[in-house]
């Protein structure tokens, strides 16, 4: 079969080719190989989310320590100074239960994604050794799985300790503001606290 110099041969990437049917294994070993990026990139996106809570969680933690030692500073503190200083050491006990959750969660993140790159490499080592160890690339991708799995249950378990830290504050400020709050300046409105509007405070003749 003749072919005109410097033209492509109409066959040359045909199914049937020569060319195709020897490039197939490769392109086999090489679209398994990249599988497991799919499951890198949902890696690489727990690990920047759960590296930004980690950072507002310290920052939360820095933030908390200067307002104690301001508290402290007081030489004769009063009741709600002291009420603060309680309310602070609690939630800086909450927060680092969340750091610990988060830096767990973050490692296991972390080898997940070292195993998929493993995953990655011994689907081509075995491909090009020939050898029958197909288990060991799925037993690397399922473990990579399960630590995903992990470090989301983590990741759960700390937002649930945000949540109790939030509605513990609220509670804080709730009865802070009974204590302080001049009368008919709030009122309980389904376990939280609302301003009064200014009509109904001139209906029940509230000044201040």
């Amino acid at each position: 079969m003749k072919y005109t110099v410097g033209l492509v041969p109409p066959d040359l990437f045909a199914p049937d080719s020569t060319l195709i049917r020897s490039l197939s294994p490769t392109l086999a070993v090489l679209t398994a190989m990249i599988t497991p990026a799919v499951l890198m990139s949902a890696c690489g996106t727990m690990i920047l989310s759960t590296s930004v809570r980690l950072g507002r969680v310290v920052d939360r933690i820095r933030d908390l320590s200067d307002r104690f030692q301001q508290l402290l500073a007081h030489e004769a503190p009063t009741e709600i100074e002291r009420e603060q200083q309680r309310m602070i050491l609690a939630q800086l006990g909450q927060f680092r239960r969340r750091a610990k959750l988060l830096q767990g969660g973050l490692t296991t993140f972390y080898v997940a994604m070292g195993v998929f790159i493993a995953t990655s490499m011994l689907i081509g080592m075995v491909a090009i050794a020939w050898v029958k160890s197909t288990w060991v690339p799925m037993a690397f991708a399922l473990g990579g799985m399960g630590a995903m799995m992990l470090g989301s249950v983590l990741l759960i378990l700390e937002a649930r300790y945000a949540l109790q830290a939030v509605y513990e504050e609220t509670e804080f400020l709730w009865q802070l503001a009974t204590k302080t709050a001049p009368t008919g300046i709030i009122e309980p409105e389904r376990g939280a606290f609302s301003l009064v509007s200014r009509r109904k405070r001139g209906k029940d003749g509230v000044t201040g």
